[in-house]
């Protein structure tokens, strides 16, 4: 008489508290329950009378009985312990532990790839180098609250001196080989519902015959740390692209080898061995019990083709070089990229017939523009003007500190000064007027809020120059920061002998150079075109020259804070003036040293007798805060 098939429910003894639920269950009769040894290993198990098991215990005792089930081609499934939530979620298991079962004790005909490393069998995960900022620190998991993720972001930036790139070579089953420069790397089967698992999760999958290799290669500790800047202040971020810095590939089979030195290899977070090893993938290696889920989470088709994405990840000798000895604060620039870019700042920052004739050209627009108070052609003098290139080739030699680029920029830029400042004079002598336009007056007024301008448009012209593909978009940082139009109303400060008028415009432009230079300089360092110990001493003299310019738009900022304050206060304040009806329209604060004036539309009722007028200019005095003189034109309301 042949033996009733049974399932197995083989545990460890240190779960046998979590598997005592189970014995009573429905069902139960055809399930035997038996625990693992003393020492962790599988039972003696009549295989003839086994249709299916089940397994709950230990990484090392759940990969003892899938490669049991494997070899003897038996259906399995896996119950997770209460501490090992991140299986269920693979599984796609119910989160009640008792419905967990029953479908666990469901016998699968379907099967998954399962993923080994030097023969030996992974379920979750293989990490090879140094892949801290992804799992010993873990700042992005929901389970930390945000000054957790704090402090353990600042403990990953305190341990910044151990992280250097390795060099790597990866051969494929399909007799590929590749060599890069890489922080570390992680292998993953199918999705394990990590973070990386998320980002991924088009790569993945448990039929798909193939593992994915991730690569992080941040270039600089800046990238590094923020790569996923969400990390940190959010609790969850749905990944929705692979970051520029990381690189992948998808494989059968992978041999990983190390130059130089070996590299740590971690496999599910227990067993501890070095490079080089060999990742393979066994294509429908076992029947596995899973949720009804699971299947529609596996996204990769199956394939026979490798995939891979190397383009941010150092393949050439020379950067692969230079990580092995650390990675740098700011990323690093390479020689090619350097050499491109540094030609082109020395062109640009040389005097030429033609920046001449533009240039003149430019101020020619700008001065007519001004007068007949049109924005449009003083925006079309911004186009043509070619003084921002210059001042972009003498950011990056106050960065480089070279002499030569930085001597012939600033030649190139005082003589680019006296061109405008000498045609917009001459222009301004040869035109009959002298009516000071709305468009010369709002360049009058140079503020802190001109400098953050000047600020961002200086990292916005350096990072347009870093990349060719964009170098079209320097003309609208042109427009941005106006460089020629606050010149050339202070070359008609010149030609209308006020000198006042030629110092407030002249300051503006100034504003601007400044800005546009340090947060250039800054810019490049960032992008990697110099070391910090070459950059510090010119950033620091023009962080110091900045600080001082601020000090007159700091006065100017704070008279315009006051000028919008006053004009708003009198714009809310109504007046009864003898049950007459009195509001302020129109209204325009000016301050000149000691002397302050309103000038405004006054709305009446009816009109205002003597007494009443100088009672308004009392009350309007009052709001000021001071004495002031008050221009007023009278409207009444029917």
């Amino acid at each position: 008489m042949e033996s009733v098939q049974k399932t197995c429910y083989l545990y460890g003894i240190e779960s046998e508290a979590f598997v005592e639920q189970f014995r009573e269950m429905e069902g139960g009769e055809d399930i035997s329950f038996v625990s693992f040894s003393k020492e962790g290993g599988l039972p003696v198990l009549d295989l003839a009378a086994i249709s299916h098991i089940i397994v709950s215990g230990s990484i090392p005792e759940i990969k003892v009985v899938l490669e049991f089930a494997q070899d003897n081609d038996l259906s399995m499934g896996i119950l997770p312990l209460p501490e090992q939530p991140r299986f269920a979620k693979i599984l796609d298991l119910p989160s009640s532990p008792k419905e967990a079962f029953r479908v666990a004790s469901i016998p699968s005909e379907k099967k998954v790839d399962m993923l080994y490393c030097n023969d030996k069998l992974v379920i979750d995960d293989i990490r090879i180098g140094n892949t801290s900022v992804l799992k010993e620190f873990e700042f992005y998991y929901p389970k930390h609250s945000f000054f957790k993720r704090l402090g353990l972001f600042w403990q990953a930036v305190r341990q910044r001196n151990i992280l250097k790139h390795y060099t790597f070579t990866v051969a494929t089953d399909k007799e590929n080989s590749y060599t890069f420069s890489a922080l570390g790397m992680i292998a993953l089967g199918y999705n394990n519902f990590s973070w990386i698992g998320k980002v991924l999760r088009n790569k993945l999958s448990a039929v798909g015959g193939q593992q994915t290799l991730l690569i992080l290669s941040p270039r600089s500790l800046f990238q590094y740390f923020i790569s996923n800047p969400f990390t940190l202040f959010v609790h969850k971020w749905k990944a929705e692209r692979i970051p520029s810095s990381w690189g992948y590939m998808k494989s059968a089979r992978m041999e990983i080898s190390s130059a130089d030195e070996p590299v740590k290899v971690v496999v599910d977070d227990l067993e501890m061995t070095q490079t080089p090893i060999v990742l393979e993938t066994q294509t429908e290696a076992i029947r596995l019990s899973v949720g009804e889920n699971f299947w529609e989470n596996q996204r990769a088709e199956k394939s026979d083709r490798n995939s891979v994405r190397l383009d941010g990840v150092p393949k050439d000798q020379e950067s692969m070089t230079y990580f092995h000895r650390g990675i740098p604060f700011f990323r690093h620039a390479s020689t090619e990229q350097y050499a491109s870019l540094f030609s082109n700042l020395r062109n640009e920052g040389s005097i030429n017939s033609v920046f001449v004739i533009l240039l003149i050209l430019a101020t020619v627009i700008a001065a007519l523009g001004l007068f007949i108070d049109s924005s449009s052609v003083i925006i079309g003098a911004m186009l043509l003007a070619p003084l921002m290139q210059p001042i972009v080739s003498l950011s990056m030699g106050v960065l480089r500190q070279d002499e030569d680029l930085f001597k012939n920029a600033s030649k190139t830029v005082l003589i680019g000064v006296m061109i405008t400042l000498s045609t917009a004079m001459l222009v301004a002598y040869l035109t009959p007027i002298r009516e000071l336009s709305s468009e010369m007056a709002s360049r009058l007024s140079p503020t802190l809020l001109d400098m953050l301008v000047a600020i961002a448009s200086g990292i916005a012209a350096a990072y347009v120059k870093n990349d060719e593909k964009i170098s079209s978009s320097l003309a609208g940082v042109a427009i941005a920061v106006a460089l020629v139009p606050p010149l050339a109303v202070s070359g008609i400060g010149l030609g209308w002998g006020d000198w006042t008028m030629f110092i407030l415009a002249l300051l503006l432009f100034v504003t601007n150079l400044i800005g546009i230079v340090l947060a250039g300089a800054i810019t490049f360092l960032v992008l990697g075109y110099a070391p910090i110990r070459v950059a510090k001493k010119g950033i620091m003299i023009w962080t110091i020259i900045a600080v001082m310019i601020t000090i007159p738009l700091y006065h100017s900022f704070e008279a315009m804070k006051e000028k919008s304050d006053i004009q708003s206060a009198l714009s809310k304040v109504q007046f009864d003036i003898n049950k007459k009806h009195v509001y302020l329209n129109k209204i325009d604060y000016r301050h000149k040293g000691k002397h302050r004036e309103v000038r405004c539309e006054v709305i009446v009722s009816e009109k205002l007798q003597k007494e009443e007028r100088a009672y308004l200019h009392h009350m309007i005095s009052g709001v000021v805060g001071r004495p002031t003189e008050v221009v007023a034109t009278f409207r009444y309301q029917l």
